[in-house]
């Protein structure tokens, strides 16, 4: 069996509707991302529930702060057994560097990856916050100090994706949020692509929120999407 490559960003404000949803997934059709509006609902025992249950968890709570705060962030991360959790590139080197050495010495090892400019935002946005350039030249600046820093990867927009795979290698792995599936809404998500061109790209992980959980059947929106790529694998 492949490994998933879909990320289901829970983006519900409850743990009762998180739970009532993940009862219909399993963890070989999908992995799970918490985000902070879930995680301050929820806290650290519903990730304990959804590891438990068998799913790899993606902690999204984006951690930038002073380096030794966001190690112990990490290392607190580490503690719950997630599989993956993230720190924002714009704390730096230093910051980074830190958070990577807290999670080596974790007996427990997530991937480490780094935001790099939000797939929200637009070149005017970048302009009113003092970043020069396009979004892809600010991606490509962070992503670097990210493997300087010795990350694993980085979250990224799936444009950006085939650029960082070229330049980066095949094992720095990108996440991609901005995801959406042909005929479904682009909601908030500015620099968007759809799952196989995505993946075409050189993007390692999708990051699939609304099109999923706010379907009429999410079973069989998650499984088109699985199938979809299959089919283009093959």
């Amino acid at each position: 069996m492949l490994e998933p490559k879909v990320v289901v960003a829970l983006d519900f404000d409850n743990t009762q509707e998180t739970l009532a949803f993940v009862s219909h997934v399993t963890p070989s059709l999908c992995r799970l991302k918490v985000g902070k509006e879930l995680f301050t609902m929820g806290g650290p025992e519903l990730v304990k529930i959804l590891i438990k249950k068998g799913f790899d968890v993606f902690l999204d709570l984006k951690y930038h702060d002073i380096p030794h705060t966001v190690a112990k962030a990490c290392q607190a991360a580490a503690s719950m057994g997630v599989w993956m959790v993230n720190v924002h590139a714009l704390g730096g080197v230093k910051m980074m560097r830190a958070a990577k050495e807290a999670i080596q010495a974790c007996e427990h090892q997530p991937i480490l990856i780094a935001v790099t400019i939000l797939t929200s935002m637009e070149p005017e946005d970048l302009k009113l916050i003092g970043l020069a350039g396009s979004p892809k030249d600010s991606v490509f600046r962070l992503a670097n100090l990210a493997k300087t820093a010795g990350l694993d990867g980085v979250v990224c927009s799936a444009q950006e994706s085939m650029m960082l795979r070229n330049e980066m290698g095949k094992d720095f792995c990108l996440v991609t949020p901005g995801i959406r599936p042909k005929g479904t809404e682009n909601n908030d998500q500015k620099r968007v692509m759809t799952p196989v061109e995505a993946v075409e790209a050189g993007s390692d992980y999708l990051v699939i929120g609304r099109p999923i959980t706010l379907s009429k059947n999410p079973v069989a929106a998650l499984r088109s999407i699985n199938e979809s790529l299959i089919i283009k694998k093959s």
